[in-house]
């Protein structure tokens, strides 16, 4: 496929999302596996931080990376749906409605409250904006016992407030619909789908958003339910 109909063709506009939905799908993954790590305590999360903030050199083309392939997601997304009305104008039939399911007839409303939640969630964990974490603590001078970043204080911080934690979960909850019918869309876009399995990647599609939903949640919630409350690190 060249370059002009990859970017030209609706099968292209097609394959972009899917590509970069894959790559996202993988970065949540792997966001959540790192972020989880909250639970093995103080040391392990923030050595885990220290880890990241030491290897800018891999970080940095990593975020301008995720950038532009997000980019990319939403320019595809817009372009597609755009050409879809413009194919079709008149609204879809009644029982042609009650037949998608409402993930799939959500899914631009979906991705771009989760790409507002992106934005705060950026300026509230990765550059530590003050103004918006609802505290009023700065969280660049926590500091554990090694004189490592406190993730482990700024992230009960952060979710200790109620209206934060519950964007959270909000945006999660948007982020699991949007999953649910993109996890296995992505696969027949990308021509991995067919009669035998098929039903296998709809279950596979159900049960990691189920996963990654449960886990995504299972941190703010338990902070909201106290933990971490004890940890001397929130009150310095």
């Amino acid at each position: 496929m060249s370059i002009n109909t990859l970017f030209n063709s609706s099968v292209g506009k097609k394959f972009i999302m899917a590509a970069t939905g894959m790559a996202m799908f993988l970065f949540v993954v792997l966001h959540l596996l790192g972020n989880l790590q909250v639970f093995l305590g103080p040391e392990v999360i923030n050595r885990y931080g220290a880890f990241l903030q030491g290897n800018l050199e891999l970080i940095w083309p990593a975020r301008i990376g995720l950038l532009v392939i997000v980019g990319l997601h939403i320019w595809s997304a817009v372009r597609l749906t755009a050409e879809n009305r413009a194919a079709r104008p008149q609204p879809y039939a009644h029982q042609e409605l009650v037949a998608a399911s409402y993930a799939s007839r959500t899914m631009m409303m979906s991705g771009l409250i989760i790409l507002a939640f992106i934005v705060y969630h950026l300026l509230h964990y990765t550059f530590q904006v003050t103004a918006i974490n609802g505290t009023g603590r700065d969280f660049t001078t926590l500091q554990d016992i090694n004189r490592q970043h406190d993730v482990f204080a700024m992230m009960v911080l952060g979710f200790r407030n109620p209206i934060v934690a519950g964007f959270y979960v909000l945006a999660m909850t948007l982020l699991f619909l949007h999953l649910s019918h993109g996890v296995s869309a992505m696969f027949q876009s990308l021509g991995l789908r067919n009669r035998t399995y098929t039903p296998v990647i709809a279950r596979f599609a159900v049960a990691i958003t189920w996963c990654l939903y449960v886990g995504y949640l299972s941190i703010p919630l338990a902070i909201l339910l106290g933990f971490g409350s004890n940890y001397g690190g929130i009150s310095k």
